[in-house]
């Protein structure tokens, strides 16, 4: 489980968050949370909606939805297709793999990679043949990392008509490397924030130390080129963590195909938790997620940005989604 296997990788859990903001519009708007509720040492899905507690601005919400089974989801997987990664592509397939086997009926996935260029695959399917055909075969070993505007075309890739909660698991080895070509638009780490805080997308990433020796330091700033050689973006993390995802940095023998698997039993594992916004005034609002056992670990997203109406509507438009347990 994701949340687990962060004991024996090294997760970034100190970045500094800042406000995670989601828009949510319209008059019968729920402000939907997604919370992770852990004992330490395993995942806990069995807790009851009255052990549940929202403050949206220190206030105490009524919870309108709760569900703590799996919700479906649209997953798109980016995965690094650069130089430093030819490598490590027999890794990256076998993880991949490990992914799609943890799918349940109801989620969809398209596989994308970035390196000379960026491809997604043209389709969401449940179908793990045809997720398989997508994944790269090939690295060369001179291609560049693209990975903000890898992961700004990832979250436009999503089916806007679609209910399912908007995951990108995004796999990489290196830095950015700016844009790919003349014409290419450029795209920042902060670009990429906030296009997903507008999109309502939880970011996971997996940041892998690349197996390809640096080469020698020469010149001013050599030292530091040779020492972040072959190390992920140090933004990836923040960019996972700002998002209401989750980050993970792998360091030798560590297994990717088990990390790849964690994100989707973290993803089934979390609670769906709603409410109706107590105010309409186009602010952030600040979310505070508690449980009344003692002993458990809760993570949710911060904040977010209440509608701005003129109305107080409790209708829940959170489609296919309210089951009690």
């Amino acid at each position: 489980m994701f949340r687990l296997l962060c004991a024996a990788f090294t997760l970034v859990a100190a970045i500094p968050v800042a406000a995670q903001q989601t828009v949510f519009r319209g008059a019968g708007d729920t402000v939907r949370v997604f919370v992770t509720v852990t004992d330490g040492d395993r995942l806990v899905t069995t807790l009851t909606r009255e052990q549940f507690e929202v403050r949206d601005n220190g206030r105490t919400q009524p919870v309108t939805v709760f569900d703590n089974s799996p919700q479906p989801i649209q997953l798109v997987v980016m995965l690094d297709v650069s130089g430093s990664m030819s490598h490590n592509l027999p890794l990256l397939r076998a993880a991949a793999d490990a992914l799609f086997a943890r799918m349940r009926p109801d989620d969809l996935a398209r596989v994308g990679t970035f390196g000379r260029e960026i491809a997604i695959s043209p389709a969401f399917t449940n179908d793990r043949a045809a997720l398989r055909a997508a994944l790269p075969t090939e690295i060369p070993e001179s291609a560049p990392t693209p990975l903000w505007r890898a992961l700004i075309d990832a979250m436009a890739a999503f089916d806007d008509a679609d209910a399912r909660r908007r995951v990108v698991l995004v796999l990489s080895d290196g830095h950015d490397s700016g844009p790919i070509g003349i014409g290419s638009r450029f795209a920042s780490q902060i670009d990429v924030i906030d296009r997903a805080r507008e999109r309502d997308v939880m970011v996971y990433a997996v940041g892998m130390r690349g197996r390809v020796a640096p080469r020698p330091a020469i010149g001013p700033g050599g030292l530091g080129a040779m020492l972040s050689a072959g190390m992920p973006d140090p933004g990836l993390g923040r960019v996972a963590v700002e998002s209401g995802g989750g980050y993970l940095e792998l360091r030798g023998r560590d297994d990717l195909s088990a990390a790849f698997a964690s994100v989707m039993d973290e993803l089934h594992s979390q609670y769906l938790i709603g409410f109706a916004p107590p105010a309409r005034d186009g602010k952030k609002h600040d979310l505070d997620v508690r449980v009344s056992e003692r002993g458990l670990k809760v993570r949710a997203r911060k904040d977010y940005v209440a509608p701005k109406t003129g109305t107080t509507g409790t209708t829940d438009t959170t489609a296919g989604y309210g089951r009690q347990h």
